[in-house]
């Protein structure tokens, strides 16, 4: 096929063609899950959608079918980052000959906490991943992109309804994994 057959996978190209039309949606849904819980990650918006647009376009060549796919896989790079981030974050605290204080204790405490929260979700979808990974694409598009029901039904090639009920059954596995 050559490169200009619509119907051949889009380029590295394409990315780039996406990026920017699809930028302010990146952006809202960005900042919509950092507001939900995300915010002690010291990540903000513009960074952690400037940072997955890098890291998508070091991934090289990308077989984005449409928007969905697009959504669906800058979902994955966002978990990724924040994930990355807090590890390296937990590494600083724990690390060196760095002497850390802190006037109040209760603050550094909470934080810690979440920190670990982040890694035991993380895990849990890592352990989930081996049983089902259409599970844990299904978590990756609805809460860190979010997209909807139909929305993800369309990137995996499943119906809506079958998105709801994987849904349901990641979010039991999930709860179980985390002692919930």
């Amino acid at each position: 096929m050559s490169p200009a057959d619509p119907t051949s996978p889009p380029t590295p190209e394409s990315v780039q063609a996406l990026f920017p039309a699809l930028y302010a949606e990146l952006r809202r849904l960005a900042r919509s899950r950092l507001a939900s819980g995300g915010r002690h990650t010291l990540l903000d918006t513009s960074a952690l959608v400037h940072e997955a647009f890098l890291r998508m376009q070091r991934n090289g060549e990308l077989a984005l079918k449409d928007r969905e796919h697009f959504l669906a896989y800058a979902a994955t790079t966002m978990r990724s980052i924040v994930i990355d981030f807090v590890r390296r974050r937990s590494a600083e605290r724990r690390g060196g000959d760095v002497e850390h204080v802190t006037l109040d204790t209760r603050a550094a405490e909470s934080l810690g906490s979440s920190d670990e929260e982040i890694l035991a979700v993380h895990d849990a979808l890592e352990t989930l991943a081996q049983v089902d990974p259409r599970l844990v694409r299904v978590v990756e598009m609805r809460y860190f992109a979010g997209l909807t029901d139909v929305e993800i039904g369309s990137a995996l090639g499943v119906t809506d309804r079958t998105v709801r009920r994987d849904w349901e059954r990641a979010r039991l596995l999930l709860a179980q994994m985390l002692g919930r």
